[in-house]
């Protein structure tokens, strides 16, 4: 009614010029084809802003006879059929939810309002021997056989199952509505199709229905983060930490950081209020005071992980170095079970990184094969050179491979010594793991004791071209980095989990650990701004899960996942 009663309003007072007595007259002749044109762009533009709106109803056109048609309760049609929505005005999306092509089964999602109405005009169920039957209130959370038809042909598109989500009971806390059908490329194209031909429906943007669960309540920023990256999981320690954060671990742990953060806030505030005294008794901020130090030291303590967490997500970054032909490229063939680098007698064949995603010991690593490090006079080889020694030092890990016939030389008081290459030797420190390898070309007797380290690093003997110790060397590699990045667990104690996975949660804890220190510089007489600071620490610790203002980051949470997700 208002929004009749708007369109009415500025309607009269937009015709008003063209009517000689704006009470009385009705349409002048002389001007009737125009102002009828300008009512009926009146009225698309308020039909546009949602005032005569209503879901369902089409608008198709027909004569006015006065002015007075607008005062009607009839829904108001203008001269072009079907006036289309826009897909604002479109609040029901679709999407395939599975990954295309041929195999058993495809899910449909249909989200919204509207979704009933989907299930109205495409999903016909059986019932008995008496054939098929529509039903328009299909019972909820119960998978039904039917048959999914074009909406407007009736043709019968495939033979499969659909289930109704009734709102709040659904992920995106809407109705939805899941069809599932045979996957062919065909079936789907069609099934697709035909929901496209209703006029309330639009496919969905990436990641629009978490984005809907998010702004339902259902899921927060951390758990969003951790669906995406439980669908991008490659290895089991990947999966772990993604479904502990999908189901609210972290989301639990932040929220216990923010709760206390407040109840020092408002211990804070009660003094502001009403200070020490006969009101609040002693020692209120001395309280306050060494809890805010308990939450700095656990901050901070989350905050001196390595990177562990989100290491542990996107991946160790492992670099393989050493000099020319020393068996780098076989070793990351070894690790890759296939030939993945050009293996060639000749020094620097290998002369740009090439790098594989890999699971070793159930850890993600970026496995990266570099050029033989050598002084050249080739201009590409030097280029390769250089880029080698960069991601040596930016790596997390470093695997320095070696020949044992060229670095193990006679020693008399030892028995050996290793001798590394000058190109080598900066590179080398107590971090660097180190491989010797074709010990079967060393002369007969010649092989040295087996050793753990060497030069304070540890290291491994093997043969990658007969397989001796290359198993030892698997075992031993992942145990160091396993042990590297804390997931061993010690006796009758699970390895502490990381707090933090993303680069985006150690952003705004440091802001939160900043502001923490700033409360503790700050002194007792300046309550008023001990009070923001902490207030500042609360905000900052919830933006990690999306408590409070965070729509600038949204979009880059969502735009990762799929359509269907």
């Amino acid at each position: 009614m208002s929004g009749r009663l708007a369109l009415g309003l500025c309607i009269a007072r937009f015709s008003r010029p063209y009517i000689r007595n704006a009470r009385t007259s009705m349409w002048p002749s002389k001007n009737l084809k125009g102002q009828k044109n300008i009512y009926r762009r009146l009225v698309a533009v308020a039909l546009r802003s949602h005032l005569l709106f209503q879901p369902h109803r089409s608008y198709s056109t027909s004569s006015f006879d006065s002015l007075s048609t607008m005062h009607t309760t009839r829904p108001i049609e203008l001269d072009s059929g079907h006036l289309l929505l826009s897909d604002a005005q479109k609040k029901t999306i679709y999407a395939l939810s599975t990954p295309p092509g041929k195999a058993g089964v495809a899910v449909i999602r249909i989200s919204g309002p509207d979704a009933l109405e989907v299930w109205r005009q495409v999903v016909q169920t059986h019932h008995g021997r008496k054939g098929k039957v529509r039903e328009t209130a299909p019972e909820p959370w119960k998978m039904h056989r039917c048959r999914v038809v074009h909406p407007v042909s009736g043709e019968v598109l495939d033979d499969g199952l659909a289930v109704f989500f009734r709102s709040p009971k659904s992920f995106t806390t809407e109705d939805v509505l899941e069809i599932h059908v045979h996957s062919g490329r065909a079936i789907i194209s069609s099934v697709l199709s035909a929901i496209s031909c209703l006029p309330f429906c639009r496919p969905a943007e990436r990641g629009e229905f978490t984005r809907r669960a998010f702004e339902g309540g259902r899921l927060d920023l951390t758990q969003v983060e951790g669906l995406r990256d439980l669908i991008d999981a490659e290895t089991e320690t990947q999966r772990k930490l993604a479904l502990r954060n999908a189901e609210g671990a972290t989301r639990a742990r932040l929220q216990e950081l923010r709760s206390e953060i407040i109840r020092c806030m408002a211990l804070i505030e009660a003094l502001i209020d009403f200070g020490e005294g006969e009101d609040i008794e002693e020692g209120v901020y001395d309280e306050a005071r060494n809890r805010v130090l308990k939450l700095r030291d656990t901050i901070a303590h989350q905050l001196s992980d390595n990177r562990k967490g989100e290491i542990m997500r996107s991946g160790i970054r492992l670099a393989i170095f050493g000099p020319p032909n020393a068996g780098k490229s076989s070793l990351l063939n070894f690790l890759a079970q296939r030939e993945a680098a050009i293996v060639t007698p000749v020094p620097g064949t290998t002369r740009d990184i090439l790098e594989l995603s890999l699971d070793i010991g159930g850890l993600p690593v970026i496995v990266a094969d570099t050029a033989g490090l050598r002084k050249t006079d080739d201009i590409v080889e030097k280029i390769g050179v250089e880029r080698a020694k960069r991601l040596v030092d930016s790596s997390d890990v470093s695997l320095c491979v070696l020949s044992a016939p060229d670095v193990l030389l006679p020693c008399r008081s030892e028995g050996w010594e290793l001798q590394l290459p000058s190109a080598i030797a900066p590179l080398v420190n107590e971090n660097t793991l180190i491989l010797l390898n074709k010990i079967d070309l060393l002369p007969p007797g010649g092989c040295p004791v087996p050793f753990k380290t060497l030069l304070g690093s540890t290291a491994w003997q093997v043969s990658l071209n007969t397989g001796e110790g290359t198993q030892e060397f698997m075992n031993g590699f992942a145990h160091v980095l396993q042990q590297r990045y804390n997931l061993l667990s010690e006796e009758g104690s699970a390895p502490e989990e990381p707090l933090i996975s993303h680069a985006r949660h150690r952003v705004h804890m440091e802001n939160a650990l900043r502001f923490l220190d700033a409360f503790l510089e700050t002194p007792p007489e300046d309550l008023v701004l001990a009070a923001e600071e902490l207030r500042y620490a609360a905000q900052a610790i919830g933006k990690i899960s999306g408590l409070i203002d965070v729509e600038d980051i949204l979009d880059a949470v969502f735009r990762d996942f799929c359509i269907g997700k």
